[in-house]
């Protein structure tokens, strides 16, 4: 019976939709049932928006204010966000317009590398004088505060008491064979010490400078990609910070 139901099926005429009759090839191809569908769901949906804009329009308070109104602009007909221009120094302006993006991470990694090195040999013993030596002593009574001797009880030279660290007691002073030097000597080793703690201040503040153009680069770079939407500015720029986006999230395939 089965058999006989699809043999039945298989010598069934198929049914077409008429075409366009010869006198009226003029006006273009037949229109089929569900071009018409698509047509009329088109038109319904245009009229219910303009039914909802309408209604919208009526029940708008004249005396609203909303920042977007002054922070958006019409681009061909649609509402964009104006863009919010950066703030940057003279320095990171004059690397952004005349250098390359690589060119800037090669220096800035050049920088980082003199510094880890400059830092090694310094070993920032005294960068920060502003810090106060702090060390608590308890004593028994008033006579022993009056009598209290901070080289005797540090074990070691007065004129080393100023020191944060390498503080040597006096049984490795004796021990150690110091060369004589004179004050014009230790004024020089000063000054050159003072002089190399200048350097590397100067190029942590270049590395610095570098790090926020490359990363403002790389965001000027991010947002010309034309493939991926436009994202949400979340906090403008700065001469201290590049510009902070967020992207829609997409899923990949």
């Amino acid at each position: 019976m089965s058999s006989w139901k699809k043999a039945a099926k298989a010598g069934q005429k198929i049914h077409r939709e008429r075409h366009q009759p010869e006198e009226r090839k003029h006006l273009g191809l037949l229109e089929k049932k569900k071009d018409w569908i698509a047509r009329a769901r088109n038109f319904q949906e245009k009229q219910a928006t303009i039914k909802l804009l309408r209604k919208r329009a009526l029940n708008k308070n004249p005396d609203e204010f909303h920042f977007h109104m002054i922070n958006s602009q019409l681009v061909n007909g649609v509402h964009r966000e104006k863009e919010k221009a950066d703030k940057h120094t003279p320095e990171q302006l004059m690397l952004m317009n005349t250098q390359d993006i690589r060119y800037i991470a090669y220096k800035r990694n050049i920088e980082a590398k003199k510094i880890d090195k400059m830092q090694s040999q310094l070993h920032m013993l005294d960068a920060v004088n502003e810090i106060q030596n702090q060390h608590t002593f308890f004593v028994d009574d008033a006579t022993e505060i009056e009598n209290f001797d901070l080289a005797k009880r540090f074990d070691t030279h007065p004129a080393l008491l100023s020191r944060r660290s390498n503080r040597p007691r006096l049984s490795a002073i004796k021990n150690m064979k110091l060369p004589e030097l004179d004050d014009k000597t230790i004024s020089k080793i000063e000054q050159k010490k003072h002089m190399a703690y200048k350097e590397l201040e100067k190029r942590i503040h270049r590395e610095r400078e570098l790090t926020i153009v490359q990363q403002k680069l790389e965001m000027r770079r991010a947002l010309k990609d034309k493939k991926s939407q436009k994202p949400k500015l979340v906090k403008p720029g700065s001469k201290d910070a590049a510009p902070i986006y967020k992207w829609k999230y997409e899923r990949k395939r």
